[in-house]
């Protein structure tokens, strides 16, 4: 059974940082042979795609309005990936999600991800 988890997430005040992580186990061909992205969602809104990462740790890709401020990054010994976001903003409050299993195509489709977490929850605020 594949599980992703999430964690790192929590209350911080605007401009200031968060590091997320998530951690994988039970992928069929181990966790260096996924690419891995995450996504987040508010309530009402339709999830988007934040970062992206191949399998070795060579590409990735942002979605514009995290571009300089988040950086996703994976240590695959430790089947984990992280991602470390910076001046945070209200805007940026959002339940986080790991997505692995990319069908490939577009990157930020939600429906081209076999398997997801359940979420961490990131809330900017003073």
């Amino acid at each position: 059974e594949v599980q992703l988890v999430e964690s790192g997430g929590g209350l911080v005040q605007p401009g200031g940082s968060l590091r997320l992580s998530c951690t994988a186990s039970g992928l069929q061909f181990g966790f260096g042979g996924y690419a891995i992205a995450w996504f987040r969602q508010t309530p009402g809104k339709e999830r988007e795609g934040v970062a992206f990462i191949n399998s070795g740790g060579s590409d990735t890709y942002y979605t514009d309005s995290v571009k300089g401020r988040f950086t996703i990054s994976r240590d695959n010994a430790e089947k984990k990936v992280f991602m470390s976001m910076d001046s945070l903003a209200p805007e940026d409050s959002s339940m986080y999600f790991c997505a692995v299993g990319f069908l490939g195509g577009a990157w930020k489709d939600t429906g081209l991800y076999r398997y997801w977490g359940k979420g961490t929850q990131v809330t900017v605020s003073s």
